[in-house]
């Protein structure tokens, strides 16, 4: 099914920068939202239900997913991940553009469900460079750390299944790209075609 709306979906492994490029994209750019994930992994430094993530218990996530709540959802670093589909649907229903943080396992299910999703993909500069910002966050302990790195090397082999790579090598160039992705989504045809469909009926163009 097409919406007015475009759903963009972000993937990198842990320390890449996904999360700051996403936010510093929302501030700069009122028409893209976040889409809200459930997890099991307790809250971290100044993160709140229901902004970052909405953080439940594995018997509430069971209950969602028994219940066909999630369109995806994996298991990462050991807690559980799950995006609601009803919350994606209802705001690029109303023509918002929805991006997602989400692993690439996550990130392939979406494609499956939501076709005209956009799968942006972004890597680290080098090994060290991952593992200095790992290092840097100082919330994971050498063991922690170290399973990151490993997790890295299987998600980083996913690459060619995206439609897009940003390599987060100088932060303002990695979100200049971002910005780029996100602009020419909406100018592309498919898109205009489902977010003014008014303009292009009254142009008598099929």
């Amino acid at each position: 099914m097409d919406y007015p709306g475009n759903l963009f979906v972000v993937a990198a492994p842990s320390g890449a920068g996904k999360s700051s490029l996403v936010k510093a994209l929302m501030e700069l750019d009122a028409q893209v939202q976040p889409s809200v994930s459930h997890t099991t992994r307790p809250p971290r430094g100044q993160e709140k239900h229901g902004r970052e993530y909405f953080f439940v218990s594995p018997q509430e996530f069971d209950a969602m997913v028994a219940a066909g709540a999630f369109v995806e959802w994996a298991l990462v670093h050991g807690q559980r991940y799950g995006t609601s589909r009803k919350a994606i649907e209802d705001r690029i229903a109303q023509g918002a553009d929805v991006i997602l943080e989400i692993d690439y396992q996550g990130a392939l299910q979406i494609r499956s469900v939501f076709g005209n999703a956009v799968l942006i993909f972004i890597l680290p500069p080098s090994w060290e460079e991952l593992r200095a910002r790992l290092e840097r966050r100082g919330e994971d302990s050498a063991e922690v750390i170290a399973m990151r790195l490993q997790n890295a090397a299987e998600e980083m082999a996913q690459v060619k299944e995206f439609d897009f790579v940003i390599i987060n090598e100088l932060f303002e160039r990695a979100l200049f790209d971002l910005k780029a992705i996100v602009h020419a989504q909406r100018l592309k045809i498919s898109a205009q075609r489902r977010a003014r469909a008014d303009t292009f009926k009254a142009l008598n163009i099929t």
